[in-house]
């Protein structure tokens, strides 16, 4: 039996966040595509394997699972510079998008071929064979309407292949990618597990297990608030909503281009400027630097309000709610808002992870502890599966 590399893959609106093996490394890729030709003009040639391949992500991707097979592709940053990137559009799912499974077998590929992964994975010639226990998730709307399990059923059981063309380092190698096994979990729950369970399984926060509580994870696309009672999600009280912080970054862009005559390449130059620790909702016009705070704070205030209420909404049908924890990207860039509006209203028991990278990368925590949970439960009843053969033969 092949080796199988385990693989925590959280596919944000925003970016892909994965860890990988026992957490000896991660991928932080902006979840940006571009259709683009096999041979994309690269000035200075000659200096390519200089370069860092996470920023010259250039593939084609053969897969049963895609709408659009064989196309080829820029990933992150490099699609950030393309004529026409392309972002996950609000009110699309994120189980049913191409772009969702080119990003992961984007970041599983860049893993397997690094050179770390050479005595893991068996390669011929120019083409790596790499199989992964895969744990990932979906947003809580999706897995109520039961398209985890077809997301699921994409990946398991075919071969899913990613040819890097002119990428730094890795042109000319292919990987091809198996799943041993696939979870899906419910991101609104996976939140739940980190907050209360470490990288062993060990309860790190006894205080949380009993309470009921919220955690309303705010997204590009949409936003979940998870209803946690005796330990799990309540899936009747469970909502999740088409409303995330995407639409908002695109009419800040917008406003941004139409007074001040400046292109901002993607949503992510617009969070960078609204999160940046120096000169925060500042930009360059002509060399000068120049306050968009009036466009900002009017977009994402408005866009606070509809957060906060449905945090009331949900709160007002489970009334014996102790705390809301706001978790997710989108609750970074409007944590001020919501504050302010919380002070200013009902006063609720909320928190937020002043920890930036904490929060980003939360769910992607969540899933490694879910899938190395998983992996460790199946490994002791395989041992005793093979005990016991033993034992008969004997």
């Amino acid at each position: 039996m092949s080796t199988t590399r385990t693989a925590a893959v959280d596919v944000g609106n925003d970016a892909i966040k994965a860890i990988f093996g026992k957490m000896d490394s991660e991928l932080y890729i902006p979840n940006v595509i571009a259709r683009d030709i096999e041979d994309r003009p690269v000035i200075g040639i000659e200096e390519l394997d200089q370069q860092d391949p996470i920023e010259g992500i250039h593939i084609r991707v053969h897969s049963p699972a895609l709408l659009e097979n064989n196309a080829i592709y820029r990933v992150g940053s490099l699609a950030t510079k393309s004529d026409n990137p392309f972002e996950l559009d609000p009110g699309s799912s994120k189980s049913e998008e191409d772009q969702t499974l080119i990003m992961l077998f984007a970041a599983l590929a860049l893993d397997a071929v690094n050179e770390n992964q050479a005595a893991v994975f068996k390669k011929t010639n120019n083409v790596i064979d790499a199989n992964y226990t895969l744990g990932t998730g979906l947003p809580l709307r999706e897995v109520k309407e039961g398209k985890d399990v077809g997301y699921r059923s994409k990946l398991i059981g075919s071969v899913h292949q990613v040819e890097f063309l002119i990428t730094p380092k890795y042109q000319g190698l292919k990987v091809n990618i198996k799943f041993d096994e696939v979870k899906v979990y419910p991101e609104g729950f996976a939140a739940y597990i980190n907050l209360v369970m470490d990288n062993h399984s060990n309860i790190i926060n006894r205080d949380l297990i009993d309470k009921q509580i919220l955690i309303q994870d705010i997204g590009g696309l949409s936003t979940d608030i998870a209803v946690i009672k005796n330990r799990k999600v309540d899936d009747d009280k469970a909502q999740g909503f088409n409303l995330g912080v995407a639409e908002a970054l695109e009419a800040i862009r917008e406003e941004i281009r139409k007074k001040h005559g400046v292109e901002l390449d993607s949503r992510r130059d617009v969070v960078e400027i609204i999160t940046k620790k120096n000169d925060r909702n500042h930009i360059m016009v002509r060399g000068s630097r120049t306050s968009v705070h009036d466009i900002t704070d009017r977009i994402l205030g408005e866009l606070a309000k509809k957060q906060y209420r449905h945090l009331r909404n949900v709160w007002q049908k489970n009334s014996q709610t102790e705390i809301c924890y706001f978790v997710g990207g989108g609750s970074i860039v409007l944590k001020d808002y919501l504050k302010t509006l919380n002070n200013h209203l009902d006063g609720y028991n909320i928190d937020f992870f002043e920890d930036e990278k904490e929060s980003i990368w939360m769910m992607s925590n969540a899933y490694y502890k879910l899938i190395t949970d998983f992996v460790r439960k199946n490994s002791k009843i395989e041992g005793k599966k093979q005990e016991q053969k033993a034992g008969s033969t004997k």
